[in-house]
């Protein structure tokens, strides 16, 4: 329709934006990333000589190398035209911008370009004012004001957030950063960055029910689940459209519809972000799916029923959502290189007014103040229109303070494993079995293979003396073996050695299962000393490792291991993570166009795929979130959180050692949060207290609220008094006298006339008293106050208790954790 011709865009014919033939060289980066970016270019001679040879001079850029091929262009008419490449690499300081050029030079004509890497900023301006000015309009004409340049600044904006919330993204220098952040009307300026995505029967095992009533099908069918990841594959039956209706009336979002995509009445909406064209091998500039991500989290929370489900007859059974019904809305943030914070932001100001009910996201970044962070920024906004934001913890466990997505309008999950267990047996010659760990989808060709150690085939003439890392083995003796590694890796070097599989020892956990390019078994480190010994004791030694089988894991459920733990480091007394969710080996749906490895080398391809992480627990809590807002449609975001930390199953701190800083409130049980019995609600006016507690000003207050709200000593809340469903206590010292009170409210939802009891369970050298010890209501929606304090010493780093609210029908369960601050 722009051209008015036949113009179709096809994989050839897709250029990026550093394809197109301009005369200048610009680069954004992200703080302190490292940078590595190739140009395509076209000269046409147009000096007086036909006859001419350019020589290519570069004055590089600080901190970055720039490479010219060729560099030297020869031309031998008017008109010709030559190509080159400019290649771009190296890293440039946070908070800066550096410049250089290329010079092409033929002794009379100096043809120059110049070369910028800058940075890329978020300029938050806090709520979106009720005013019909056009926001765009008003953040190009500050941007212009900060410039000095209408041309430079209209360049530099690379987007305006107006839907939701206020500000905008912009290529700036040093120096207009610094002058946009002495600007009255904004709340903070930070640099772009990049967040990393944290990477059926799960659903069984937390006890939620297969069969839906009509009545609850339609009222999950007018839930929108918002999916902020890697875009979605539409053709997978999870998301198939077939019996639903039309979208819900109040959906106000679009689809991004192209060659390649299209949007049913299941994914009702679609969307894609990449601010600056930044596609990698593989990556499609479309809500499509290309990696698998975002397609197994959103089926997580509201795909379809699909049987049979599996990964090559692996876990085989039935895959589902949480609210199998709920539609889906997609908006594509994350790509090759990650997830841009610009784009996450323009994400979330699309999302939250397209009409949909919750935000599910598996990513995150290191933690930051809440108000220089794209993503709490976004659920700040979403939070106030009613919508909750499901987050994932990250994957940086098991250290302390790890947890990303802090901020308590939020809702973080956890993962914890589920009863499923994946083993790889590996058979011996002499017919000792021995049951290991990983995913193997590999069936042997034939009942044994050789065996060999790998300490006895090292690949000598590249110096190396025995491992199995990448280039350390003979191919010569290795190839068609299964070679015993003493170390676990990613298998490159059986690989590389032409191995026909590996078995490798010393593995010391093994609550998560991996894939590998060839078939491998993780052994414990006995197990692994007896596969050893028996390779050692004959020269005919043969083993074979079987495809990999499911089991019932029998043990107490635990927070894996990669799971990233509290305490929070931006409030230590707000207890994160919240929650716990089934998150280790969970098979869901994939894009049959990204291998089950997500390595290029990989040839097997599923609809279906079994991975781990908080991504994965994540969009359960999203599930299960929504499946109460399917009963409870007119509830909070925080009532919802409240009842699912409430109701969730109290988990063992013998199993997993941090204890509430590991799984929160305990395991995720939706079919209780449907009817909590009490809930710990809270309004946007209940945070405001707490960030005026938490030492923001007034005037920052006003511009991130839209409204008069003012830090006084009247509405000045510390922490220790925001409604909050769990109760933190952060000490000096792993021996420190504790002293704290918590004020909190409660609200009726169970039984009109009740009276709930108050159980308090706690650790030796703890007290904890709570007044009153009875709360009676007469009515619902009733509000009860109460005081909670905890007194004593606590022994060791962590100290956990809870108190229960008991009406013999519903136990409301908040944990308690004091904690040291040396952990």
């Amino acid at each position: 329709m722009i051209a008015r011709d036949n113009s179709s865009c096809w994989e050839r014919g897709n250029g990026t934006v550093w394809d197109f033939n301009y005369p200048s060289f610009a680069v954004s980066a992200t703080a302190e990333e490292v940078v590595a970016r190739v140009f395509n270019r076209v000269v046409t001679n147009v000096g007086g000589s036909g006859n001419a040879s350019y020589r290519a001079v570069v004055e590089s850029p600080e901190g970055v190398r720039v490479r010219v091929s060729p560099g030297v262009l020869g031309f031998r008419a008017v008109g010709e035209r030559l190509r080159f490449v400019v290649t771009v690499e190296g890293a440039v300081a946070a908070n800066s911008t550096v410049s250089g050029s290329l010079v092409w030079d033929d002794g009379v004509h100096k043809v120059r370009s110049p070369i910028v890497v800058f940075d890329v900023y978020i300029a938050y301006m806090g709520n979106r004012p009720n005013s019909q000015a056009s926001l765009p309009a008003l953040h190009f004409g500050l941007l212009h004001r900060i410039i000095g340049s209408a041309k430079v600044a209209s360049d530099s904006l690379i987007y305006s957030y107006h839907r939701t919330f206020n500000g905008f993204a912009a290529r700036l220098t040093e120096a207009e950063h610094q002058k946009l952040s002495a600007y009255e009307g904004v709340v903070s300026v930070f640099p772009n960055k990049i967040a990393k995505l944290h990477t059926t029967r799960s659903w069984d095992f937390i006890r939620y029910p297969k069969n839906a009533s009509k009545s609850t099908r339609r009222q999950q069918s007018n839930l929108i689940i918002g999916v902020l990841d890697t875009g979605i594959w539409p053709e997978s039956p999870s998301f198939d459209d077939s019996g639903y209706g039309p979208p819900p009336k109040k959906w106000k979002g679009s689809c991004q519809s192209s060659s390649n995509f299209t949007c049913n009445n299941k994914i009702i909406g679609a969307r894609y972000y990449n601010a600056e064209g930044d596609y990698g091998p593989g990556d499609i500039p479309s809500p499509r799916d290309s990696e698998g991500h975002g397609s197994h989290t959103a089926s997580t929370a509201a795909g379809n029923f699909v049987t049979p489900a599996n990964l090559y007859g692996i876990a085989n059974g039935t895959a589902r959502g949480g609210v199998p019904a709920a539609r889906i809305a997609v908006y594509k943030i994350c790509w090759a290189y990650g997830c841009s914070y610009v784009d996450i932001m323009k994400a979330f100001d699309d999302a939250c007014s397209d009409g949909i009910d919750m935000v599910s996201l598996s990513v995150g970044g290191s933690p930051l103040e809440y108000f220089r962070d794209p993503i709490a920024i976004g659920a700040f906004h979403c939070m106030k229109k009613g919508i909750l934001t499901s987050n994932s913890a990250g994957n940086s466990g098991p250290f302390p303070g790890s947890v990303s997505n802090n901020s308590p309008w939020s809702l973080t999950v956890a993962a914890n494993t589920i009863d499923r267990k994946l083993t790889t047996n590996v058979m011996l010659g002499n017919g000792e079995i021995y049951n290991g760990s990983s995913l193997n989808t590999f069936v042997p060709n034939k009942p044994m293979y050789p065996l060999i150690y790998g300490g006895d085939a090292p690949n000598r003439t590249a110096g190396y003396d025995g491992y199995c890392y990448s280039g350390s083995l003979d191919r010569n003796l290795v190839q068609g073996k299964i070679v015993y590694c003493e170390v676990a890796s990613q298998g490159d070097g059986p690989i590389e050695a032409g191995a026909a599989g590996a078995i490798m020892g010393n593995y010391p956990q093994g609550d998560v299962a991996f894939p590998f390019l060839l078939p491998v078994s993780l052994l414990n480190e006995t197990d692994g000393s007896d596969v050893l010994t028996y390779s050692n004791s004959t020269s005919n030694a043969t083993a074979t490792i079987r495809r990999s089988t499911e089991a019932t894991d029998k043990l107490p459920s635990m927070v894996a291991l990669f799971s990233s733990r509290g305490p929070n480091t931006i409030t230590p007394n707000i207890l994160k993570p919240d929650i716990a969710a089934p998150g280790v080996d969970i098979l869901a749906a994939w894009s049959p166009v990204s291998p089950i490895t997500e390595l290029p080398a990989d040839p097997r391809f599923s609809y279906y795929n079994i991975i781990s992480g908080t991504s994965m627990a994540c969009p359960h809590a999203t599930g299960a979130a929504a499946y109460v807002k399917s009963f409870h449609p007119t509830w909070s975001p925080s009532a919802i959180k409240s009842s699912l930390m409430t109701t969730a199953s109290p988990m063992s701190s013998e199993a997993t050692p941090d204890a509430e800083l590991a799984y929160g409130a305990g395991k995720l049980n939706p079919v209780k949060a449907v009817n909590p019995g009490l809930i710990y609600d809270a309004e946007p006016v209940d945070y405001v207290k707490f960030l005026c507690g938490q030492g923001y000003s007034t005037r920052v207050l006003r511009l991130i609220t839209g409204d008069r709200s003012a830090c006084s000593q009247a509405i000045n809340q510390t922490v220790f008094e925001l409604n909050y469903p769990s109760f933190a206590l952060s000490v000096s010292g792993s021996s420190s006298n504790v002293s704290r009170t918590y004020k909190r409210v409660v609200t009726n939802v169970g039984v009109a006339n009740s009276s709930y009891k108050a159980i308090v369970s706690a650790t030796p050298g703890l007290k904890i008293h709570v007044a009153p010890g009875v709360l009676s209501f007469n009515s619902l929606g009733e509000k009860k106050s109460f005081t909670l304090s905890i007194q004593g010493a606590m022994a060791g780093n962590i100290s956990s208790a809870s108190l229960t609210w008991d009406d013999g029908e519903h136990r409301v369960r908040s944990p308690i954790a004091v904690f040291s601050t040396e952990l």
